[in-house]
């Protein structure tokens, strides 16, 4: 990289007024992408929102033009044309062409007490970023116009164009194509934030017109944020009506508050601050959620309505709620973080709704009993399913730990990268494990040999399948999680084959086996992924030729025994009495073997719950009921 030599007065570029904007938008509207785009159309439709809120207008018309530039009129005062004493420019040059100047920032000798504009800069970022900007003043019965182009340069002096009897002011934009990667404006975009503040301000009309689409709309919702909560819960169970109350015993902060409750798991919070969306909450939000908590554990005291002498925290009384808040605070305390003011961060309203907010929620539900009553249960059981959801994590730590202690020298890894070709054979005891491991196709198929017992986990609890060395590393093993968690996409392996010996012990441990992946494990069964391994029970040798076969039934042992005249008989007792060759050709080589496939059926599932839960007398009646019982009714066969 080239150093520069020197550094003095001549290497520092000074940019004045709008050029600054142009040669860094990001840092006044975040991007230059269709969200900075749309952040212009905000900042002039705040400006003309900033009248409703100083009670100077009641109507605001918005023009998309199929040329793609906006038209945003309003009722309002109109922007002040007199000359401004500091700069000798017409005030409404000075505010479109000189970065921090508008009405928004002199306190009470303001324009604006409240305001939602971006600070006083929007209107000459807006015209830093257009390729034309043209400014319309009704005011004084007159009807001014000033046009800019070219990222803000004037092109016109302040000129009359007649008489008139309207106010308010006009403002008409077309963004930069040399800035910005699209110039088209979103409809349904504009929609939404058009929408958001007609339901925040009743009083206020708002007419759209789409040229392009040839479509018109008028919003206005008298019932406010009633209106708006109707319209977010569409859809959704509601246990209590719209509760919606308006604060204004400060005279610094004005505060509108509406929520219900409905049978989501979710809390919904939506807040504002002036009017502009806090994406990212702050002090409103905070301060809510410390009186909604504080107001329903002492309702829920005074009425004997805790459960266990519990008070509920404040995710509980917060599940289900859908909320909605909007605040509007004089200049001389709104803070924000941010230059694109995403979270409130004035301490005052934290303390407000802690105070204020506190009272009227508990009044309201002494108010709606009935509607406590809801609430408060819903909370509690909410509470009560967070606290085992928090258990279930806690056993699963617990287990993943000690399944790692337990996991080294046992599990033998198969070397293929595909989860979905890789098998994992299960098999009994050490003995099958070392034939298995020196068999098998070292590509696909892995080896875990289980030393231990297995417990039955229809009875046991999951602290005892924690504390099972066995089971913690089938868990860790297929490395897809347990009960709750588990996630068979995650799963090490596309088959796992439970392999054990063709005798009582071995059917036992299959039977716990299978136990345990109906349980906590299912979707591996759902998802065809679960085989049991069909090792042969006779191996058939011909004294003649020393040739031998092998049988897995007695009438496959009748039928190759008919047909030699002297030979030899082997019944395995066990896998670990098969060499490596004989156990990979007749149970582990896909071309040769037999797998059972385990299915997920209600009888499947009925019959584990007999035969392994704790109740003795059904399991006997079972047994004597159904002893033609057969491998048929749970498992489809798979050759």
């Amino acid at each position: 990289m080239k150093k520069i030599k020197d550094y003095n007065a001549n290497s520092i570029e000074v940019i004045e007024n709008l050029e600054a904007v142009r040669k860094r938008p990001g840092m006044y509207i975040g991007d230059t992408s269709a969200k900075g785009l749309h952040h212009l159309f905000k900042e002039i439709f705040d400006n003309s929102v900033d009248e409703y809120l100083a009670g100077f207008a009641n109507k605001i018309k918005i023009t998309l033009t199929k040329k793609n530039s906006i038209i945003i009129r309003d009722n309002g005062r109109g922007i002040p044309i007199d000359i401004h004493p500091k700069t000798n420019k017409t005030t409404i040059e000075t505010i479109f062409t000189i970065l921090h100047a508008g009405g928004k920032f002199g306190g009470k000798n303001s324009g604006y007490l409240i305001s939602g504009g971006l600070h006083g800069v929007g209107a000459s970022v807006v015209n830093a970023l257009s390729e034309y900007l043209i400014v319309n003043v009704w005011k004084d019965h007159k009807e001014y116009q000033i046009d800019f182009k070219n990222g803000g340069k004037s092109i016109s002096k302040l000129k009359i164009l007649g008489n008139t009897n309207q106010t308010g002011t006009q403002i008409e934009f077309k963004a930069d194509k040399n800035i910005f990667s699209t110039i088209n404006f979103n409809s349904h975009e504009i929609i939404e934030r058009i929408k958001e503040v007609a339901y925040l301000n009743p009083n206020l009309i708002i007419e759209y017109y789409d040229q392009k689409n040839e479509d018109q709309f008028v919003f206005h919702f008298p019932r406010g944020l009633t209106s708006y909560l109707e319209e977010l819960t569409k859809g959704e169970i509601k246990f209590t009506s719209i509760a919606n109350f308006k604060l204004n015993t400060d005279k610094r902060v004005k505060a509108n508050i509406a929520f219900c409750y409905t049978k989501s798991i979710y809390e919904n919070i939506i807040s504002f601050a002036n009017n502009i969306p806090t994406l990212d909450g702050g002090s409103h939000e905070a301060g809510f959620k410390i009186a909604l908590t504080r107001a329903i554990n002492e309702y829920a005291l005074e009425q004997k309505l805790q459960q266990n002498g519990k008070n509920l925290d404040g995710q509980d009384v917060r599940e289900g709620i859908y909320c909605i808040i909007s605040v509007y605070l004089v200049e001389s305390i709104v803070q924000f973080e941010g230059q694109t003011k995403t979270k409130l961060a004035s301490p005052v309203i934290r303390n407000f709704f802690e105070k204020n907010l506190y009272q009227v929620i508990k009044d309201y539900l002494y108010q709606n009993k009935k509607e406590a009553l809801e609430i408060i249960k819903y909370a509690y059981a909410a509470k009560k399913a967070r606290e085992a959801a928090k258990k279930a994590r806690q056993v699963t730590r617990e287990l993943n730990i000690k399944a790692k202690k337990s996991f080294a020298g046992k599990l033998v890894l198969a070397q293929s990268k595909n989860p979905l070709e890789r098998e994992l054979f299960i098999v009994e005891g050490d003995s099958a494990g070392g034939s298995a491991k020196l068999g098998r196709d070292r590509k696909i198929q892995a080896i875990l040999p289980l030393k231990g017992k297995i417990i039955n986990t229809e009875k046991a609890t999951l602290k005892s399948i924690v504390a099972n060395d066995e089971l913690s590393t089938i868990i860790n093993s297929i490395g897809a999680g347990f009960a709750d968690n588990f996630s068979v996409s995650k799963s090490n392996y596309g088959k796992v084959i439970i392999m054990t010996d063709a005798d009582t012990d071995g059917a036992h441990i299959q039977a716990l086996l299978l136990t345990f992946f109906y349980n906590f494990m299912e979707d591996l069964i759902n998802d065809k992924r679960v085989y049991i391994a069909l090792p042969p029970l006779f191996k058939i040798t011909n004294k003649s030729d020393k040739k031998f076969s092998y049988a897995w039934s007695l009438n496959e042992l009748k039928s190759q025994t008919d047909k030699i005249v002297n030979y030899e008989i082997q019944r395995y007792k066990g896998l670990g009495e098969m060499n490596y060759e004989q156990l990979w050709e007749t149970t582990m080589n896909p071309k040769t073997r037999t797998l059972i496939q385990v299915k997920n059926t209600e009888t499947a599932q009925k019959i584990i719950e007999i035969l392994m839960g704790q109740d003795v007398d059904i399991r006997r009646r079972w047994i004597e009921d159904n002893v033609e019982f057969g491998l048929e009714d749970i498992y489809l066969n798979e050759k």
